[in-house]
């Protein structure tokens, strides 16, 4: 590959929980403007991730996010949904990259040839600051979809399927924003269905 090349990297949030959208990002970093620190978003802290994803922001030669929303997810599968926002994120794109790094096993169609890495987010820098955008970003949704439900506690969980997410959902049943197409939420769905009747 080319020094000169365009490199992009993607990667996703949101695939595992239960509820919420599904989020991508893609980052094109400038080498004139390096950015220390970066690695996979699980393994920093909220607070580094938020200091980090400013300096993406500030210093990167182009970034965007995709999304796929929950609806999407019920309709096409979350596997889909994540290419879809993958998709998403690349033609948001300002720049037009070479080549583009994907976390993970499978690769979505993009314009330019691309190349999925399985522990991306811990060996190619541009996918490590996607990580990071798309998980800071989709945990501030997360904190907003938590003043449109309240009591479901997804500013603390982000929908992830806690002991305390599963207890609310078999208390109050799902929300909107929940992903009916999970096993979970259908169980919990059904039995708050039949609890109430």
């Amino acid at each position: 590959m080319k020094k000169s090349q365009i490199i992009a990297g993607v990667d996703e949030a949101g695939r595992g929980p239960l509820a919420g959208p599904v989020f991508a990002a893609v980052v094109i970093l400038d080498f004139r403007r390096k950015i220390s620190g970066l690695a996979d978003s699980k393994l920093l802290t909220p607070k580094r991730r938020e200091y980090l994803a400013n300096k993406i922001q500030d210093r990167a030669k182009a970034w965007s996010l995709g999304r796929a929303e929950v609806e999407e997810i019920d309709r096409i599968n979350i596997f889909q949904a994540t290419l879809l926002a993958m998709q998403r994120a690349v033609l948001a794109l300002t720049v037009l990259p070479d080549f583009i790094f994907v976390d993970g096993k499978h690769s979505p169609k993009f314009a330019c040839p691309s190349q999925a890495i399985i522990k991306g987010d811990q060996k190619i820098a541009e996918i490590s600051a996607a990580s990071i955008l798309a998980k800071v970003y989709r945990d501030a949704e997360m904190r907003l979809l938590d003043s449109q439900y309240p009591g479901y506690g997804f500013a603390k969980h982000k929908g992830y399927a806690t002991e305390e997410h599963r207890q609310i959902l078999k208390k109050r049943g799902p929300s909107a924003i929940h992903r009916r197409s999970f096993s979970p939420v259908a169980q919990y769905e059904l039995l708050f269905l039949v609890d109430t009747v």
